[in-house]
């Protein structure tokens, strides 16, 4: 089942986020968010000219949107839709990168290695705060930028008490 937040260009432009909130938040409060693992997919409607070539990634105003969203749902890598390319496509609203006409997106090495982590220790918490077994999941994210995570990282992060429970 997939679920659409749909983005216009007054949305963006204003940094206005209730477009996801009202898809997010009932996921939330309904208690039930493993069943919406990798269902949410955006849909973007913000004009160009028809000469710009930026991909819509490479826009500052539909970047900093995402990174305000980001901020207020640090998990939701959780909820996006892998397989339809929006793991990779938020990745790349957060993470400097180039985009190829051929090979597609080049992300920054070591701007994409912090981000990965980040991610890591973030959703490894909220999991384990949701109930939901995590180790798998961040192993398949990590491993779909390119990164090998071992099993000893996820036995340091069980040991650690989380401090902070949102």
């Amino acid at each position: 089942m997939t679920i659409t937040i749909a983005l216009n260009a007054l949305s963006i432009n204003t940094l206005n986020l209730s477009s996801a909130q009202a898809v997010i938040d009932p996921l939330l409060q309904e208690g039930a968010i493993a069943n919406h693992e990798q269902h949410i997919q955006f849909q973007i409607d913000y004009p160009k000219e028809p000469e710009d070539p930026r991909e819509l990634p490479e826009i500052p105003e539909i970047r900093l949107w995402f990174i305000y969203l980001d901020s207020l749902y640090p998990w939701l890598p959780f909820l996006l839709d892998w397989k339809a390319g929006e793991l990779a496509r938020y990745t790349a609203m957060l993470v400097p990168h180039q985009f190829h006409p051929k090979d597609g997106i080049q992300y920054n090495p070591e701007a994409l290695e912090i981000f990965v982590m980040q991610k890591i220790f973030v959703l490894h918490r909220w999991l384990k705060q949701q109930g939901i077994e995590g180790r798998s999941r961040l192993k398949a994210m990590a491993q779909m930028f390119g990164y090998e995570l071992d099993d000893g990282l996820f036995d340091l992060l069980d040991i650690q008490p989380p401090r902070n429970q949102s």
